[in-house]
């Protein structure tokens, strides 16, 4: 029973396309915004309330959009701004609200803030970026180091200074604490919510603000540099709070806008932390999407997560991004769909907004990229031992058709050689397909208040095999029942639910096995979803 309070954010389902991946509509092997309009159709019949744009701003690419050389335009090679109005304006018109990803911890180097700041110490852009003198004698300014290795610091002859970069040296991070440079970037969010974005994604958000006096981090035990840190002074600091307030207030003055943020470092208390009454609307945590294929870990992260929120704010679920291995790759088995079925059941039946990942829907496996096919930088630094982040970027296997249909031209990165037989149309023809299924439990969510708004009780408290709980609201309730082995399980209903009759929703199989005799039955690899009757 649909409600009549459905707010997008909070009962929707938001789908993130990764934009250079998901559709080319001009053959130069790069999806574009075009191409994501094109495609819009499949996403209203698929169900999804948003979608959530990886970064389409000028880029040199360095790190694939993640350093942005102008926030208020377009990279061309995605379109142009008119093109983006036209996404936004048919995204709209099909009832799909536009999520823009914002990184702000840093810029490009080729931006031209940067440009300007690294000529000299006294020009009007000297201080929008974090720089330091080298330490008495030479050398960077502390121990700070990269996420993605060596030293935070890069020296700039110029000034005779170092920059810190939290990322590549290629991306140098902006000094929040200046205030022109603050409101440089709150106008970011103007400029885009007066064209009609419904809403941000924060990257690495509380990284915004380090320590002014510059401290050496503490050292801890750990495999590389950046590890063997403790990061007291470069993230997490307590100014991030009303700079949150201010962003909150300038989204407030939009209606039904929305940021969640990506927390860096994550654990369930920070992030929970960030997303308190008047600060963002939600953040991410990791814990549920790094979870193994084993109920109780996922039911463990589900519980720490809820209990870190508490009662006023809501958790967000992901099990895939463009920065980690697809489900599909870490818990299927072969081509065989049955376990992604039961982590579709999963995510879209907690109390939580779901975010998916484009091609998720039809199980897209990551791809196998030789060293010299290898795009991201990151992946060229530590092979073999980190192959980088290509594998979960291919482009989306939209037919059987050369290169998935994605394409008229020669991808930037290499389909899935499954793409002959795992694609949209093929899935959408297939009643029985995990396409179909994903649709399926989409709109079952759409229509039932309980799996949107309802109260999460777990059943099985320290599962092995099977993950069982109730969402109940005022209206209904609702069981669900997830087989994580191949191998029959019983759930043991007790006598207050065996007391009950219930009718199915949905199953991974064609017919559950109702309750019988005080358990329910369920088949290797089975989901079922049972409402009790009135």
């Amino acid at each position: 029973m649909p409600s009549t309070d459905f707010l997008w954010w909070r009962d929707g389902v938001i789908y993130q396309i990764y934009p250079r991946s998901f559709a080319d509509s001009n053959g130069d092997g790069l999806g574009d915004l075009p191409g994501i309009t094109a495609r819009l159709d499949y996403l209203a019949d698929l169900g999804i309330d948003a979608i959530w744009l990886s970064p389409i701003f000028p880029s040199p690419d360095v790190d694939f959009g993640y350093d942005v050389a102008d926030y208020l335009a377009i990279d061309p090679r995605f379109g142009s701004l008119e093109d983006f109005d036209r996404f936004v304006a048919e995204a709209h018109r099909r009832g799909i609200r536009v999520i823009l990803d914002l990184v702000l911890n840093h810029t490009s180097d080729q931006h031209p803030w940067f440009q300007e700041s690294r000529k000299s110490r006294d020009n009007p852009y000297a201080d929008w970026y974090l720089w330091r003198d080298p330490r008495p004698g030479g050398g960077p300014p502390n121990n700070w180091a990269s996420v993605f290795g060596g030293k935070g610091w890069e020296y700039e002859p110029q000034r005779g200074q170092y920059y810190f970069h939290m990322f590549y040296k290629e991306q140098p991070d902006l000094n929040w604490r200046h205030p022109t440079v603050r409101e440089a970037l709150l106008d970011v969010f103007r400029f885009w919510l007066e064209r009609g974005v419904d809403g941000f994604r924060l990257d690495v958000f509380n990284v915004y603000f380090k320590h002014p006096d510059f401290p050496d981090n503490p050292p801890r035990l750990g495999l590389r540099a950046f590890d063997r840190q403790q990061h007291i002074y470069d993230i997490d600091q307590p100014e991030m709070f009303p700079l949150l307030r201010e962003i909150r207030q300038i989204l407030d003055a939009y209606p039904e806008r929305y940021a969640v943020g990506e927390t860096f470092l994550s654990t369930p208390q920070k992030a929970a932390r960030y997303c308190a009454p008047g600060l963002l609307h939600a953040t991410f945590d990791f814990t549920f999407l790094h979870s193994p294929w084993r109920p109780e870990r996922f039911l463990r992260a589900i519980q720490d997560w809820e209990q870190a929120l508490g009662d006023d704010s809501w958790p967000t679920y992901v099990l895939n991004n463009h920065d980690n291995p697809r489900a599909a790759t870490r818990y299927g088995r072969g081509e065989d769909d049955a376990r992604l079925k039961v982590a579709a059941t999963l995510l879209l039946t907690l109390r939580g907004t779901p975010f998916m990942y484009y091609g998720e829907e039809i199980g897209m496996r990551d791809i196998r990229v030789s060293r010299s096919e290898i795009k991201d930088p990151i992946g060229k630094r530590y092979w073999p031992f980190y192959k980088g982040r290509d594998g979960c970027r291919s482009p989306m296997q939209w037919d059987d058709s050369p290169h998935a249909g994605f394409t008229l031209g020669h991808p930037w990165l290499p389909v899935h050689p499954n793409y002959r037989h795992r694609n949209v149309e093929a899935q959408r023809r297939d009643a029985h397909s995990l396409l179909n299924y994903y649709r399926s439990l989409l709109r079952l969510r759409k229509e039932n208040s309980a799996l949107r708004r309802g109260l999460f009780q777990p059943l099985t408290f320290e599962p092995r095999r099977l993950l069982a709980y109730l969402r109940q609201d005022e209206h209904q309730t609702i069981l669900v029942a997830l087989n994580f082995s191949s191998r029959p399980v019983r759930l043991a209903m007790g006598r207050t639910l065996s007391a009950f009759r219930w009718r199915p929703l949905i199953s991974t199989r064609d017919e559950p096995l109702m309750p019988r005799d005080g358990f329910l039955t369920l088949r290797g690899d089975e989901a079922v979803i049972l409402e009790r009757e009135a």
